[in-house]
């Protein structure tokens, strides 16, 4: 998903996606991952400036700030995009949910201490992952998540750095 995102980001005229979550996410029958659900996609800026404006639209909880609260779509909104998704593969657990308890119920403003911490990473970490990926991976994807979800975007890497990052960390397996 990292590779289409970056494929999307760096075109002639980039693509935004603009509503990128795990819903939107189909895998065929080999389990590789497609990106489906192009409806709110937005070209990105081509004129030199850096985000294109318009109405909020996406889904709650995978929005970045910039975008929600300012109206300001840039390629890396879409990146913010994909650290709560990256989140939710880690813990298990949805980017909103409202049965779970107040406090916890945005999973990136709940998740971000433990995240940003080695030592605590282990307490909210899906038990379904236990011994299946070591604890430094686990690690460092948490610390791209925490990255990809950065208030600013200027603060975020590129879709093209996660993609690497993430073959690097496959080809540490």
């Amino acid at each position: 998903m990292a590779r289409a995102l970056s494929y999307l980001h760096t075109m002639e005229r980039p693509i935004i996606f603009r509503d990128f979550k795990t819903s939107n996410i189909l895998l065929d029958e080999t389990y590789t991952p497609k990106l489906s659900d192009f409806g709110l996609a937005k070209w990105g800026p081509n004129d030199g400036s850096s985000h294109v404006t318009g109405n909020v639209m996406g889904t709650y909880g995978y929005v970045g700030p910039e975008y929600k609260n300012g109206g300001k779509l840039y390629v890396k909104s879409d990146v913010y995009s994909y650290g709560v998704v990256l989140m939710e593969m880690l813990t298990g657990l949805r980017a909103i949910d409202k049965n779970r308890p107040p406090g916890q119920q945005d999973l990136r403003e709940w998740a971000l201490p433990f995240l940003s911490d080695r030592s605590r990473l282990r307490h909210i970490m899906d038990p379904r992952l236990q011994g299946k990926y070591g604890t430094k991976q686990a690690s460092e994807i948490a610390v791209l998540a925490v990255r990809c979800v950065k208030a600013n975007p200027t603060f975020r890497p590129s879709m093209k750095e996660v993609a690497e990052t993430l073959d690097r960390l496959k080809l540490q397996k």
